[in-house]
Order: structure tokens, then sequence, then C-alpha cells
């Protein structure tokens, strides 16, 4: 079976849309409609239904798909594991949100180098949302993400426990706010897909409120950009505590305590549950599970 058309089969299917498909694989419409077409005739059976609302699966279609995922994940583990034995030095590379990724995870990397240092490492940094998509996607094996909304096809290891606070400039007057007084804040929020404002969001929800009751002055997609927004005064922010914990203890930022509003969450190390984990991604996530990954702060 071919596995390029069967890859294209499988995100076809994913994206619903033969041309949100051919988008995302860099291919033409036309050019994918015949891989598929292909596909079909290889197996000697229809597999997708399509029409204006997009594809739908037959029965034999829902077999295919089935099996599709772990082809993929086998075909991509062979075609790794031969790069690898033709390289000298192993390659590591490592999808982590923004905040734990910009802030706690670089010791831990420089800290797993040391040990294994015949491992290249690289790691890329997006918010929650896009790692999952790359883990989805196959464009990464390992990532780093907050506990929110996790797919059931993903397997996640909890390895940092931490809390979503509310900061201020140094100079605010507030110590401890109602979450009434928190909606009349003028608040620096993440950007949509960020784990830290879906937890934000999850809990608003808890208390029976939206992000619209809120005094959102401006998104931003940078944790950097919103520590330094606060500072300076501009306004407010969600961020975990961890990731402020210096700017706590130097007083360049002030932690504001919310009656009966606590965020408390955790990060997770996440691979796909079809991935058999190569040696060295193995003893990463064994590492960051362990009392060795050094988490800076």
């Amino acid at each position: 079976m071919n596995i390029t058309y069967l890859r294209s089969f499988y995100t076809t299917v994913k994206f619903n849309s033969i041309s949100k498909a051919a988008k995302d694989m860099h291919l033409t419409q036309p050019g994918l409609s015949m891989q598929l077409q292909s596909l079909e005739n290889e197996i000697g059976t229809k597999l997708l239904n399509r029409s204006n609302k997009g594809v739908e699966l037959t029965e034999e279609g829902k077999v295919v798909y089935e099996y599709a995922g772990t082809m993929i994940s086998l075909a991509d583990n062979l075609e790794r594991d031969l790069k690898n034995i033709q390289n000298k030095k192993s390659s590591l590379v490592i999808c982590s949100c923004k905040s734990i990724g910009e802030h706690i995870l670089p010791c831990s990397i420089y800290t797993f180098k040391e040990i294994h240092f015949n491992i290249d490492i690289a790691m890329e940094i997006y918010n929650s949302q896009n790692v999952l998509k790359k883990l989805l996607n196959h464009d990464a094996n390992i990532g780093i993400i907050t506990g929110v909304d996790i797919p059931q096809n993903i397997i996640a290891a909890p390895i940092m426990h931490d809390n979503l606070v509310l900061v201020s400039g140094k100079d605010a007057k507030e110590s401890t706010i109602t979450l009434d007084e928190l909606t009349s804040l003028p608040l620096i929020l993440r950007e949509q897909g960020s784990g830290i404002l879906a937890l934000l969001e999850n809990e608003l929800n808890e208390k029976h409120l939206t992000l619209h009751n809120l005094n959102v002055l401006i998104s931003l997609n940078s944790v950097e950009s919103i520590k330094s927004s606060v500072s300076s005064g501009r306004g407010y922010a969600f961020l975990p505590e961890s990731v402020v914990s210096h700017e706590l203890k130097t007083d360049a930022l002030k932690k504001i305590s919310i009656k009966d509003f606590t965020i408390p969450f955790d990060y997770y190390v996440a691979f796909r549950d079809n991935y058999s984990l190569t040696e060295y991604e193995k003893k990463f996530v064994d590492f960051l599970s362990s009392k060795k990954r050094c988490f800076c702060y």
C-alpha cells in the first residue's frame, strides 16, 4: 500500500476537507484528489464520499482510517530509525508551550545534554494548542503542554505542578481582591490557543463567568512581553507562578490574591499513543519525570 497516498487520505479525513488538506500538505487540490483516487483504486473500493460539506468515510474507509494512523507512525519510525543508523549522533526535537519552554525547560535540556552528550537537541516553542497539532500531524514526537483539553489519542504524563497567579506592577495598591473587583481590572492576556488562557477560561466558567466579563486590554503571544507590560504598570496579567518567581522575589512584580479563586495546574510531557519512543526519547521523558530534571526558576 502506498504510504504517501495513505497519508493524504488520513490528512483529508482529519481536516474533513480536500482543500484544507491540500494546503496543509502543500499540494494542489487536483493532485490530492488524484492520490485519493489512486488509493481507492489500489484498495479496490470507495473510501470517501465527497460533498459541499466536506468528506464522509464509507464503511470501508472507516476501517482504513482506523489503521492509517498506526501505519503512518510505523513508516515514520522506520524512516527515523534508518536515518539514525546513518548518523553518528541522535537528534532529539522537543516542542514546548511557551511558559515552560521559555523559562523553565532550558536548564533541563542543558543538564540532559551534559549526561547524553552524543544527542543533538533542538527545542521549538509554540502555544499548547499548536504543540498538540504538531504531535497529531506527526511533525513532532515529544511535546510539553499545560493539561487542558488533551485529546484521547495523546498520552500525557505530569512533570511539574504550578499555579496561575494574578500579577501587577510593584506600585499596585491591591494585595487581595474579590472576583467582582477582578472584572474591572485592565488585563493583559495570552492569545487564543494558549493553555494558560484555557486554564483561566475553565476556572471562570466554574464561577459562571467568561472572558467577556473581564476588562481585557490586549492579548499578547509572548510571556516576556506580558511581564514587561505589567511591570511598567500597563495592566494586570495571569501568569504561571514559576515563570514570575524571579520578578516576585525582586519586587519587579506583585502577586495579588483573589478570594475563592485559585488556578492550580500541571505541565505534561506528551506524545502520540501509537508512537514508540526511541531509546533517547524515552530517556528524555524519564529524565523530565525525575529529580535530576533541574528546571530553571
